[in-house]
């Protein structure tokens, strides 16, 4: 018996249960909306950084000429990459990419570390470690991600190419998209496809930051040598 005013409840009836999530949580997806919500904040300050060193003592020439050991380098390693990428069409892995998976990547890298090195300022390396970390980590991951879905062959790839740092023995073999051109030497009607010469031209204006912005500065105000 139960009492007026009371149904009695079904026998079936259980407390609530939470949900499982319908899909697994994709942290690629989230670490990359939070580097592009980060992005441009990030440059920023890291230029604000920069010219704060810059400005607070003058670089040493040894350091600025061994920089060059570096930035070079890694500049002619972008631009010889960006000659052998075809975009959503073929899977690299001819030139530089027979030795890394990530030549423009390591390219900057090589850049970054050299203009921190011209400087000679923990902060700032700090600071483009962070910037690499926090922007190129997520967008690697997808990268190959959309490469594995893409090109039956880049496991193999990732096998016996390393990510960053270059293997001795070049790996040749291409795998390629049907329908692709193939290709397997440097193209530089795809450097200027990709705009690699903008590099070029931040490199300089960064050496030209390094030998005249202090002279320039202190036609104004004294500067801490």
């Amino acid at each position: 018996m139960t009492e007026p005013g009371n149904p009695p409840q079904p026998a079936t009836e259980q407390p609530a249960c939470p949900q499982p999530d319908p899909a697994p949580r994709d942290w690629i997806a989230r670490w990359q909306r939070i580097a592009r919500r980060i992005r441009v904040p990030l440059g920023f300050l890291t230029t604000a950084l920069y010219l704060f060193e810059l400005v607070r003592r003058a670089p040493q020439p040894w350091a600025v000429a061994l920089s060059l050991a570096l930035v070079l380098p890694g500049l002619a390693l972008r631009a010889y990459a960006s000659g052998y990428l075809k975009k959503n069409c073929e899977l690299a892995v001819t030139g530089p990419y027979a030795y890394t998976r990530n030549p423009l990547y390591l390219g900057s890298m090589m850049m970054a570390a050299g203009f921190a090195l011209a400087l000679l300022s923990w902060p700032v390396a700090l600071a483009l470690a962070l910037g690499f970390a926090v922007i190129y980590v997520p967008v690697i991951a997808s990268e190959e991600r959309f490469l594995r879905a893409q090109f039956p062959g880049f496991d193999d790839y990732c096998r016996q190419v390393p990510r960053f740092l270059p293997r001795l023995i070049p790996k040749p073999d291409p795998v390629r998209n049907p329908g692709c051109e193939s290709g397997g030497s440097f193209s530089l009607s795809l450097y200027i496809q990709h705009r690699e010469y903008n590099a070029g031209m931040g490199v300089v204006l960064l050496y030209l930051s390094l030998l005249l912005l202090r002279p320039l500065l202190a036609v104004w105000v004294n500067l801490p040598q």
